[in-house]
């Protein structure tokens, strides 16, 4: 008889248990731990989200895979409003968060052993996973050179990137969206810090007609309420873009039953059509990133990159990512490796600026024993 082949034999061990023992040294301090190594929000989910999911909290029914046609038409108004971006409401799709559509996309897609998916080689780790979980083989690359003769039938992009927090300029999109109409590759934009751009930063969707003209041929764009709207418990985001490719997700997301609750949808729905909350939580943001980055860089460290997204992409002089990780635990600070998101972070760390006021004050303070 065949032996089973576990699908955990194809992914490697899950990077976050390696912290353990620094999460325990930094806990250890006297005033506790200032945990900014996840990046999970910590601050209130706004009073109107809460009350629109109390409100459709009597369904009893099926809700539709493919999202209310309320829900639809209130993403592409929001797209058109804040990104520029004209959608029709029939190639929306809602999504269990987005980290659900991107660990599950080349499975979807109908990809698996044989073919060759490409991802950023400083990346949120899930790309791999997802890639591997299809059977397929991950392939690091920032440019289209380094993808060689291989064929890619998709390549994931993250603009704005974690962990650096980089930018994609409208060029280079440009560029990526004509290799993939050239080769018939799909390219998906994982988008989930598009509001979150810093210092004059206004990040650029892969669908504005800047990029992609008049067509969303190829493309699909990935985003989520987790960061913008404080919705990571609730597992809220949407996917769009080429409406053929749209409906191919819909129709096999309808098989397997991967359907967002109707409480979620009608929370999504509010979180879109309010942008006053969205506001507020960005000048929170704002507001802690400023701390820190300068905490840092008056304690001697470099900040690479960083201009978007919720993190700083931090190296020190003297150490590697690990030793940085271990001087900060010292002090009660917990932070990400660089080499968690690929062989090319192994100088840096990654610092999350989603802690409250008080633990942000805490580090800052923390910090300037440093310099």
């Amino acid at each position: 008889m065949p032996q089973r082949r576990s699908v955990v034999d194809r992914l490697p061990t899950f990077p976050w248990d390696r912290l353990n023992p620094y999460r325990s040294r930094a806990g250890a301090h006297p005033d506790g731990i200032v945990d900014l190594s996840i990046g999970t929000p910590v601050d209130p989910v706004p009073p109107a989200l809460q009350s629109a999911l109390a409100a459709a909290a009597d369904a009893p029914g099926y809700p539709a895979t493919h999202g209310t046609p309320e829900l639809r038409a209130t993403v592409a108004e929001w797209l058109d409003r804040q990104h520029g971006v004209q959608v029709e409401p029939s190639a929306v799709l809602p999504t269990i968060g987005s980290k659900e559509l991107v660990s599950w996309l080349p499975t979807l897609l109908g990809l698996g052993a044989g073919d060759v998916v490409g991802h950023p080689e400083l990346a949120y780790p899930s790309y791999d996973i997802g890639i591997r979980l299809a059977g397929a083989e991950p392939l690091p690359a920032d440019s289209l050179t380094q993808l060689g003769p291989a064929r890619v039938p998709l390549l994931w992009i993250n603009t704005p990137a974690n962990p650096t927090g980089r930018v994609l300029p409208v060029d280079h999109l440009r560029k990526l969206v004509s290799w993939a109409r050239e080769t018939g590759a799909i390219l998906a934009s994982d988008e989930c810090y598009l509001d979150l751009g810093w210092d004059g930063t206004a990040p650029t969707s892969i669908l504005h007609p800047q990029v992609c003209g008049d067509s969303h041929a190829n493309l699909l764009a990935v985003h989520s309420l987790s960061k913008r709207s404080n919705l990571a418990g609730y597992r809220a985001g949407f996917v769009t873009g080429d409406a053929e490719l749209v409906a191919e997700l819909l129709a096999v997301r309808k098989q397997a039953g991967m359907i967002v609750p109707a409480p979620v949808q009608a929370a999504l729905r509010a979180a879109l059509a309010d942008e006053d909350h969205a506001r507020q939580q960005r000048e929170r943001y704002a507001e802690r990133r400023a701390a820190l980055r300068t905490a840092l860089v008056e304690a001697g460290w470099q900040v690479t990159h960083s201009e978007a997204g919720l993190y700083l992409w931090v190296s020190h002089p003297e150490r590697d990512a690990w030793a940085s990780v271990k001087l900060l635990a010292d002090h009660g600070i917990l932070v990400a490796p660089g080499d968690f998101y690929g062989p090319a972070g192994a100088n840096h760390v990654r610092v999350a600026f989603t802690a409250t006021d008080e633990r942000i004050r805490a580090a800052v303070q923390r910090l300037a024993t440093l310099r």
